[in-house]
């Protein structure tokens, strides 16, 4: 009987109507009678079937439209297959390209190149392994095929300009690093490879450009890039700004913060001051850098023009405590610690001059040698002064009593002098003095309430004091 592709009437399309027994029903197989060369086609015609379209012996415009739309959905299907073939090889490929990198195996990394060999990706976390085990020769292969893979990928290009320069070819690094920067100009990171670079071959003026750009771009990069500055200056600080080129607030504070750690307080404070928008948090930083620098004056300078100081006093500051106490002070105000069993407060009903005085209850174990409350105070050096108090004291118990220390305030903090002993109980209101010699570098001194050392530990003290009418005077 001649072959027939399509049926009569009402019939129902399939790849088995092709053959010589056309009384057999569409679709009533025996799967177990197919060789293994007709199972694909068993496969398309199981297909076709979830398709099937009625048709005529004459096809008429609808059943051509039909057609057209199982093969497109064939095809589509077909596609689908393979895109979730492909996906799993992708995903399997970033999955040991993750596993590897994290352990730095380099076997694993070829097994992901293996499965994807056109991805960028892989070639990249190779060439990283490369480096990281010390291969740069095998690194440089891989991330020259990463970036031919993905070409206007500007961290590929700045990797192959890191690697060539690690293998000393200078030039080859630079042009890679100039596409990277043509692919992201606005970036930092591209920029301030390329000037680093530039620098190391001499060429400064081309460096410091480009490292400014990249300064600018990632705030991260100030502090190294005033550092670089600074070793190129010869540690001068006027040429460390020329090159640095402050423009912003921000800018000018980095710089004073540097300058105030490496030994030039005067311009720090310069800087400081070239900021227009500037808070009590970041003026307290930078005196606390000057001060830990030994800029004692220039801290000075600095604290007495900021709110709640006294500008133009050189000596001790509010000696008879009529201010609150500030727990955050770093410049030349009372300074108080949080000593256990110690508590510190302005009473109010107690003062031996003005309003107010300090009160020191304590309840219990401290530490003799912890400062409970100073103050950072200017002097001149080589020069003899007289400190003078008034303390009360009220049932002291304890082995280590109270005493008034005076200190250099940098180096390992020499004693300078200090307070006889403050009795366990006084009738009222005692004064007391002693004198000192501030050494002939000593530009100032710490004043410091602790107690005497201890013969047992630990060492309780129970029992208060009052503080008042702090002076300090030169003795002609």
């Amino acid at each position: 009987m001649k072959r027939a592709l399509f049926k009569q009437k009402g019939a129902r399309f399939s790849l088995f109507d092709c053959r010589s027994e056309p009384e057999k029903s569409v679709g009533h197989f025996d799967a177990r009678h197919l060789t293994k060369s007709f199972y694909l086609t068993a496969l398309l015609d199981s297909l076709f079937l979830s398709f099937a379209i009625p048709v005529t012996t004459e096809p008429d415009q609808e059943s051509r439209r039909r057609v057209v739309h199982v093969a497109a959905s064939v095809i589509a299907m077909l596609a689908f297959v393979w895109a979730v073939w492909a996906s799993g090889h992708v995903a399997l490929s970033r999955l040991l390209v993750k596993y590897g990198t994290t352990v730095a195996d380099a076997a694993v990394l070829d097994a992901a190149i293996a499965l994807t060999p056109t991805d960028a990706e892989t070639h990249y976390a190779r060439a990283e392994v490369s480096n990281f085990v010390g291969q740069p020769a095998e690194a440089l292969k891989e991330i020259e095929l990463a970036v031919s893979l993905r070409p206007r990928d500007y961290i590929l290009w700045l990797e192959l300009g890191m690697t060539r320069d690690q293998l000393g070819d200078t030039a080859g690094a630079l042009s890679a690093f100039n596409e990277s920067v043509r692919l992201a100009p606005y970036y930092s990171q591209p920029r301030w490879q390329r000037g680093n670079l530039l620098f190391r071959v001499g060429r400064y003026e081309e460096a410091f450009v480009d490292l400014r750009n990249a300064a600018t771009s990632n705030p991260d990069l100030v502090p190294t890039f005033v550092d670089l500055a600074w070793g190129a200056s010869r540690h001068d600080a006027a040429v460390t700004e020329q090159l640095f080129q402050p423009r912003t607030d921000s800018a000018h504070l980095a710089l004073a913060r540097f300058l105030a750690t490496h030994g030039r307080p005067a311009d720090a404070v310069t800087q400081f001051k070239l900021a227009h928008d500037t808070s009590d948090q970041m003026r307290g930083e930078l005196i606390g850098q000057l001060v830990g620098s030994g800029g004692f004056k220039q801290a000075y300078e600095l604290w007495s023009s900021g709110p709640g100081s006294a500008a133009g006093s050189k000596t001790i500051y509010d000696g008879g405590f009529e201010a609150a106490l500030r727990v955050d002070e770093v410049g030349f105000g009372w300074r108080t610690s949080h000593e256990p069993g110690v508590s510190l407060s302005v009473d109010a009903n107690q003062s031996q001059s003005g309003a107010r005085s300090l009160r020191v209850d304590f309840s219990g174990n401290s530490n003799p040698g912890a400062q409970i409350v100073s103050q950072l105070i200017l002097t001149e050096p080589a020069t003899r002064y007289k400190l003078s108090f008034a303390a009360r004291t009220q049932k002291i118990v304890t082995g280590g009593l109270p005493i008034i220390v005076v200190s250099e305030a940098t180096g390992d903090r020499r004693q300078l002098g200090r307070s006889l002993s403050l009795p366990q109980a006084t009738s009222g209101w005692q004064q007391f003095a002693f004198e000192f010699d501030t050494g002939p570098a000593c530009e100032a001194i710490l004043i410091s309430l602790q107690r005497e050392n201890c013969t047992s530990s630990p060492c309780p003290i129970f029992g208060s004091l009052n503080l008042d009418s702090f002076s300090l005077d030169r003795v002609k």
